[in-house]
């Protein structure tokens, strides 16, 4: 298995400065610029914690998977994620032990990443999402 580490937690929000309140509160700044997703249709707000981080979703148009978990199910954990080494091998693994995926590819992430998402149903009821960074050295 390639996994290297969980990569972040993924929390649904309808509103960015809302969601941050209890994360501000517990001392975790945002670790940048607040990024658009528009592959997801959502932005991005990650707080650093350790070697992963806590990211909050908020939708940027009404049909984004975020916007329709939270009219289905409203603010909260959304998704766990972990990072891989190579998400293309990764994924031909999984899909050799029945794994299904949302999207039959990657799509872009935030911070150039690439990502995909195992189907809930196959999770155990859990959204998981499988993170590829840039092979740079000096990625954090």
């Amino acid at each position: 298995m390639s996994v290297t580490q969980l990569d972040h937690v993924a929390v649904a929000t309808p509103d960015l400065d809302t969601g941050s309140a209890p994360y501000l509160a517990l001392g975790l700044h945002p670790e940048g610029p607040d990024e658009d997703v528009d592959s997801q249709g959502v932005r991005v707000r990650a707080f650093v914690v350790g070697e992963t981080l806590i990211e909050l979703l908020m939708p940027t148009r009404p049909d984004s998977p975020i916007a329709a978990y939270l009219d289905k199910r409203g603010p909260g954990l959304h998704h766990t994620a972990y990072r891989v080494a190579d998400l293309d091998a990764e994924m031909t693994r999984l899909r050799g032990e029945g794994a299904r995926f949302l999207a039959d590819a990657p799509t872009p992430g935030r911070a150039g990443t690439r990502v995909a998402f195992l189907h809930p149903k196959w999770g155990a009821g859990t959204l998981i999402e499988l993170v590829e960074h840039p092979r740079d050295p000096d990625w954090v």
